[in-house]
């Protein structure tokens, strides 16, 4: 596919990093000199210096004969210009735009394709709120990912010391087989697609895929703890905390907001009916001790400043939080927060990059979550009659070494698969897959050669 991305910021350099390595025809547009220089230095992208609503830089890209265009600079309004822009000089063009700001969400008609053409709004904010409320639902784990509505979830959790689990091959976990399956191992800076003579040891981030009705027993069985969350604090009042403020607000959680502009405190005090507001510094360790931070579930650090999320997160784990989230803008930091006491990183860009995904892969893509940072894919697919990989069974498809079924869910019915499992045309697949094999698994997920 020919690409074209106007914006390259963190989102807009991944998501071209990421296409190019599999093979795409890449353009990317910034009217930054230095982000176009990181490009170039860095990327095999044809990276251009211009402003991505001038004709003349969206015409030197190629955008007559692009497949796609992906709007992510910074500026929503940057990005609706682009489109509209583009509506006129390539209207078969794929239009994907990334907007943030709730007001525009307000007004339903302003993303209808007569109007602007986009197909589809990314909007990472919503994304990152999602992700901190099914977190909250199971504070034993590290990441929880819905599929299929929330029919599945993707579990990832840590395995410690103690864990029963340690120094055992995965073939030797008999109570698992036909409910769970495990679907990644993350060990240090290496992310495994695991076989059943693979061994879990201490320190493991372990992604295993389940039945949302069977969730409890595995989460038992995993020894992993599920437990409503009674007190929660959030700092930062900025979109994102105001958003996840008025969920808890409607769970009727417990919830304190900090906020360090009083006239943002007094604009949530007017929306917010139940939480209590805060006029503070998160970072202030008199302030977090008089809030009785050593009784919270969550600590939730959401201010645009990442550093002092960071150090509000170690601080509050040092004081007795049980848990801290904690917002990372700055994608190559995300691998090495564990390594320094950091319970749950979550990323507005990290959120965009996964949504953006999934609407460029070839073939039925529903949904893709990357795991560890990008270094490998949870994806949910739709198997078409059309691909090499239904009505064979699974032992004698030939998926790419480094990718792995998860899951098949056909209607009501949800398969923990097997050798002998056989996917039908129309079932929704959960696939688990290192980076580098992405392409490979696309093809699989396409169109047989003799279909034509």
């Amino acid at each position: 596919m020919k690409i074209i991305i106007v914006g390259a910021g963190e989102v807009g350099f991944h998501i071209a990093r990421r296409l190019s390595e599999e093979g795409h025809d890449v353009s990317l547009i910034d009217k930054d000199p230095k982000q176009i220089k990181r490009v170039a230095e860095n990327l095999d992208v044809h990276a251009l210096l211009g402003s991505g609503t001038s004709p003349r830089a969206l015409n030197d890209a190629g955008i007559n004969d692009a497949d796609m265009m992906v709007a992510a600079t910074d500026s929503d309004e940057t990005n609706l210009m682009v489109c509209l822009m583009i509506k006129t000089l390539n209207q078969y063009l794929l239009k994907v735009a990334r907007v943030r700001n709730e007001e525009y969400f307000q007004e339903g008609e302003l993303f209808s394709k007569d109007l602007l053409g986009i197909d589809h709004v990314i909007n990472p904010q919503s994304e990152m709120v999602n992700t901190i409320q099914s977190i909250m639902e199971i504070p034993g784990a590290s990441e929880v990912i819905d599929f299929v509505e929330g029919r599945v979830k993707l579990i990832g959790f840590f395995v410690t010391e103690d864990s029963p689990f340690v120094g055992r091959k995965l073939l030797s976990f008999n109570e698992l087989k036909g409910r769970v399956l495990v679907g990644a191992i993350v060990r240090g800076d290496q992310v495994l697609i695991p076989h059943g003579e693979d061994v879990i040891l201490a320190g493991d981030l372990v992604y295993v895929v389940t039945r949302n009705t069977e969730l409890s027993e595995t989460l038992e069985f995993l020894d992993i703890k599920q437990k409503a969350s009674r007190r929660v604090i959030i700092v930062g009042g900025g979109q994102t905390g105001a958003a996840l403020a008025k969920k808890m607000d409607r769970a009727k959680i417990s919830v304190k907001i900090i906020e360090k502009e009083s006239a943002k405190c007094a604009e949530l005090s007017e929306i917010l009916e139940h939480v209590i507001v805060i006029n503070g510094d998160g970072t202030d360790k008199r302030l977090l001790e008089e809030e009785n931070i050593g009784d919270v579930d969550f600590l939730v650090a959401v201010t645009g400043d990442e550093a002092n999320n960071i150090l509000m997160s170690l601080l509050a784990k040092g004081l007795g939080a049980k848990k801290t989230v904690t917002r990372v803008s700055k994608l190559s930091y995300i691998p090495l927060m564990s390594t320094i006491g950091i319970d749950t990183v979550v990323s507005p860009r990290l959120s965009a990059v996964r949504a953006i995904l999934q609407h460029i892969r070839p073939g039925k893509i529903i949904s893709v979550a990357p795991l560890k940072g990008e270094l490998a894919e949870a994806i949910e697919a739709e198997a078409l009659e059309t691909s090499d990989i239904v009505n064979v069974p699974l032992s004698k498809v030939r998926i790419p070494k480094g990718a792995i079924i998860g899951a098949i869910i056909r209607d009501d019915e949800i398969i923990i698969p097997r050798g002998d499992s056989v996917i039908r045309p129309k079932d929704h697949l959960i696939i688990f897959a290192l980076q580098e094999v992405a392409s490979k698994l696309e093809k699989l997920l396409t169109v047989k050669l003799e279909y034509f």
